[in-house]
């Protein structure tokens, strides 16, 4: 069975916490990394890796002692990515709310970058609000808080907890095409 029918079956079936039922395309997953600077980072953090499309195009860019640790809820979407075969990724069958404690089990008191593939539109208020919190308290200084949504709904929400700097893309070649957030802390 390939990849897409793969997540496809999946997505369908956990539609309330995947928020698609397409993966990203490698055109967003390289838009939501590009503009990190990866000799500089030592700590990644990717909430919602889903099947690891993002997660794999990070992982080509870390330099070696660097970590990518990835939050994922669904079973299924967890185990695909215990396949994935790198010392410097670390996969946590967590939610996203626990971003600060599950940083400090492993060592780490703050994160360079944020890469999220949340579907936040679909996630209760008091959730998505105490999570994007908690990511920002993370987040180092100058760290980028990466976010994909497929309409702009969701704006006003990041801007009253990144309100130092939010830069707005877009990114046609993914079904459905998607608008990328850089929030700079």
């Amino acid at each position: 069975m390939t990849n897409r029918l793969k997540f496809f079956k999946e997505a369908v079936k956990s539609l309330k916490t995947s928020g698609t039922v397409t993966p990203s395309s490698r055109f967003l997953a390289k838009r939501m990394i590009a503009k990190i600077d990866f000799a500089t980072t030592d700590v990644v953090v990717e909430l919602g890796a889903g099947n690891g499309v993002i997660t794999k195009q990070i992982l080509k860019k870390l330099h070696p002692k660097a970590t990518l640790v990835c939050f994922e809820i669904n079973d299924n979407f967890y185990k695909d990515l215990l396949k994935i075969k790198n010392k410097q990724l670390v996969v946590l069958n967590t939610s996203a709310e626990k971003i600060e404690e599950e940083l400090a089990k492993l060592g780490f008191s703050e994160a360079n970058h944020i890469i999220s593939s949340l579907p936040f539109t679909i996630i209760p208020d008091a959730i998505s609000t105490e999570i994007l919190e908690k990511a920002y308290k993370v987040l180092a200084s100058k760290g980028t808080f990466m976010q994909y949504q497929y309409s702009l709904t969701y704006f006003k929400k990041l801007s009253k907890v990144f309100s130092e700097e939010i830069k707005l893309e877009f990114e046609p070649l993914n079904f459905p095409p998607a608008f990328v957030y850089r929030c700079i802390k």
